[in-house]
This record gives C-alpha cells, sequence and structure tokens, in this order.
C-alpha cells in the first residue's frame, strides 16, 4: 500500500477514534454503562425547572439520578427514577419523597427522606412513590401573582386605594393606638386561647348532648306552661291553702310553746324504753316476721286437733354449786326462727345464767341416788348441800 493512501486512513481512524473517545466519555459522565433499578416517583407536579438526570440523593448522598419525567393527564408527573442497586439495600421501603431545590431559582433534584420507623422491607424495582411536596418557585408565585392581578379591573383598584387613602390621611395616630390597642387586646385573650382550643373541641360533644335532650326540654317546657297555668287557674285555691297554713302554723306554735315542757319530759322518758327497743329490734323483728308468717299460714283441711306425745331421757340434775345461778345475765338479742319446721330444733343461745339445760345426752335409763336417798331418809346435809 503506497503512502498517498496509508495516511488518509491513519487520519480518518484517528477521528474515528476521537469521536469513540467522547462517546464513551459522555456515556460514563451519564452512567450509560451502570445498571441501575427502575423506580417511579408521583408526584403533583415536577416542578419548572426538573430535567431529566437530575440528582437522587439520601441524607445528601446520591443514590441515583431522574431518567426520564412524562405529565400525566390528571395534571401529575411521573418521574422515572434510574436508581443505584447498591444503594437500595439501605434505603427502606417506606421512604418518604420530596422535589426538592437548593435555592429560588435552581434546579429541582429528588430528595429520599428516611420515615421515623423504617420498615425492614427494602426498596426494589418497579416500587412506586408518592411525593409528599414540591418546593414553591418564583416563578410560580409570580404566575399565581399574574393570574391574580389579571383578575383585578385597574380603575377599580385605584378608586379602592383612592378610597382606603382619603380615610387614613391625617388619622395615622388613631391607626397606630388602634393598632397597639388591638396588640394589647390579642395579649389578654393569648392565655385564654387553651382554654378556648378545649371548649371548641368539647362543642361538637355538647351541642350532640343538646340534640339528644331536646326533645326532654321541649317536654319539660310544655309541662312547665301547663303547670303554670293551672297554678293560675287555681289562684284562688292555693290563696286559700296558704292562708289556711299559715293559721296551722300559728295555732301549732302556741301548742308547741304551752307543751313544750311536757313533750319534752315525754321524750326523756322515752329515750331508755326506745333504746332498749332499738337494742332488741333484730328479736322483735324476728319474732313479727313469724307471727305475720302464722297469720297468713293456711289452715289444716282436717278438722280436729293433732297431738304428738313422747317421753324423753331427762337431764343432768342440778350440782352446787356450779349450778348456782347468777344474777344480771344476759344472752343478748337474739333471732330465733319461727315457725319452727317439722322435726327442727330452733337455734339457741347458751348464756352464763349458771346452768345448761342442754348438757348430756343420755341414751338409757340411770337411778338418781340423790332422790332415792332424799326419798328413803329425808334431806341429808353434806358438802354438796347447804
Amino acid at each position: 500500500m503506497s503512502s498517498n493512501v496509508f495516511r488518509p486512513l491513519i487520519g480518518v481512524g484517528s477521528i474515528l477514534l476521537v469521536i469513540a473517545v467522547l462517546v464513551v466519555a459522555v456515556t460514563l459522565f451519564r452512567g450509560g454503562f451502570t445498571d441501575t433499578v427502575r423506580v417511579t416517583v408521583q408526584s403533583p407536579r415536577a416542578g419548572l425547572v426538573m430535567y431529566p438526570d437530575a440528582k437522587v440523593q439520601m441524607r445528601g448522598v446520591t443514590v441515583g439520578h431522574v431518567d426520564s419525567i412524562e405529565s400525566m393527564p390528571d395534571g401529575q408527573a411521573s418521574i422515572e427514577l434510574a436508581m443505584n442497586p447498591s444503594a437500595l439495600q439501605d434505603i427502606p421501603e417506606n421512604v418518604a419523597v420530596e422535589i426538592a431545590s437548593s435555592t429560588v431559582f435552581g434546579a429541582k433534584f429528588v430528595e429520599l427522606l428516611p420515615p421515623q420507623t423504617p420498615s425492614p422491607e427494602r426498596m426494589h424495582a418497579g416500587q412506586v412513590l408518592d411525593s409528599r411536596s414540591v418546593t414553591v418557585e418564583l416563578n410560580t408565585v409570580f404566575e399565581q401573582l399574574t393570574s391574580v392581578l389579571a383578575q383585578i379591573e385597574p380603575d377599580k383598584l385605584n378608586e379602592t386605594l383612592g378610597a382606603i387613602s382619603t380615610a387614613l390621611s391625617g388619622r395615622g395616630d388613631q391607626v397606630g393606638q388602634m393598632l397597639v390597642d388591638f396588640d394589647t387586646f390579642l395579649a389578654a385573650v393569648e392565655p385564654g386561647l387553651p382554654a378556648l382550643r378545649h371548649d371548641l373541641e368539647m362543642a361538637p360533644q355538647v351541642l350532640d348532648t343538646y340534640a339528644d335532650a331536646a326533645p326532654a326540654l321541649v317536654t319539660t317546657v310544655d309541662n312547665a306552661t301547663g303547670l303554670s297555668q293551672s297554678i293560675v287557674d287555681e289562684q284562688q285555691n292555693l290563696d286559700a291553702f296558704l292562708t289556711s297554713v299559715i293559721g296551722l302554723a300559728d295555732v301549732g306554735d302556741r301548742v308547741l310553746r304551752a307543751n313544750g315542757p311536757l313533750l319534752d319530759s315525754t321524750l326523756a322518758v322515752l329515750v331508755p324504753t326506745l333504746a332498749l327497743t332499738n337494742e332488741y329490734n333484730e328479736a322483735l323483728t324476728c319474732s313479727l316476721d313469724g307471727m305475720a308468717y302464722l297469720a297468713d299460714s293456711q289452715p289444716v283441711d282436717v278438722p280436729g286437733l293433732g297431738l304428738s306425745a313422747n317421753f324423753l331421757f331427762g337431764t343432768e340434775p342440778y350440782t352446787y354449786p356450779n349450778n348456782l345461778p347468777k344474777v344480771a345475765a344476759s344472752g343478748g338479742p337474739q333471732c330465733q326462727v319461727l315457725p319452727v319446721g317439722y322435726q327442727e330444733k330452733p337455734p339457741f343461745v347458751v348464756a352464763d345464767i349458771g346452768a345448761n339445760p342442754f348438757v348430756g345426752d343420755r341414751r338409757g335409763l340411770e337411778v338418781n341416788v340423790d332422790s332415792l336417798q332424799r326419798a328413803l331418809f329425808g334431806p341429808i346435809m353434806d358438802g354438796r348441800a347447804r
């Protein structure tokens, strides 16, 4: 190959090599040879300065970039993120998303906000995230301000501003004093704001209670109207009744004044009797209940008198000095079950009175030696009798 042909080929090859290097550099710069995971972000809007290749950051560390932005029919924006696979293991599934900006005029970037309670699951491919907010841009403010000003007619705005200027002309001190008074009023009201807030929170429950009680309140008002009308209709009888009560009070006052000492003495005498009755109220009540039961009991169907007799073994005889009676012995108030059922024994209280008729339980005949001696020889003085 001649030098005339070889040199152009070398030049073309050099140009192609330079172009290939530039293409590879640009592709490497854009991450074309890096494996990424696709994640979608649904946002109310993408912002006016959001472009593809914008950074995706979490805690200030870049974890991916914006691959594409698509406007949806409902006005929202669908942002496709190209996430670094190695970073997904450190990002929880319930991460929050916010489209933020470093400055008012700066370009937007996607910021991942870690949740307060991270989930154990990690972010995965195909996941759809919802952006909770988009930073407000100055362009948006100007756009909204322009739309507001477009609805205001300049001549009417001029008239309004002129009227306000005329009204406030020469009244600066009064306006200033009004603002000072208003500030003082707000300072006085501020301590009561928590109570006012609580009252407003409780107002629905209170109003519900009044709504539930409204029928009863209306009925009460109706009844009060009828009662008032009855009092008006019977006012003469009511006057006569009150007059009679006044007369009875005067007579009662004279009677009590004249018989006061006698009533006092009578009540003083009744105090011990009533105290004793109160002490034995249990026994008295039980006895009256038993009598009421006997009074209500139905008589037997067969006329006549039924008698059941039997012989029982005697009790132990009294001995000296074990069975000497005691003075002022008392068993206290007690309630005997009345009436006593068939083949039942009423409960009893063994009082300390010197003798117990329920001691012993004889099962056979015994000869009373003392009684036999007295029957044969008469009374015998010994250590057991005096």
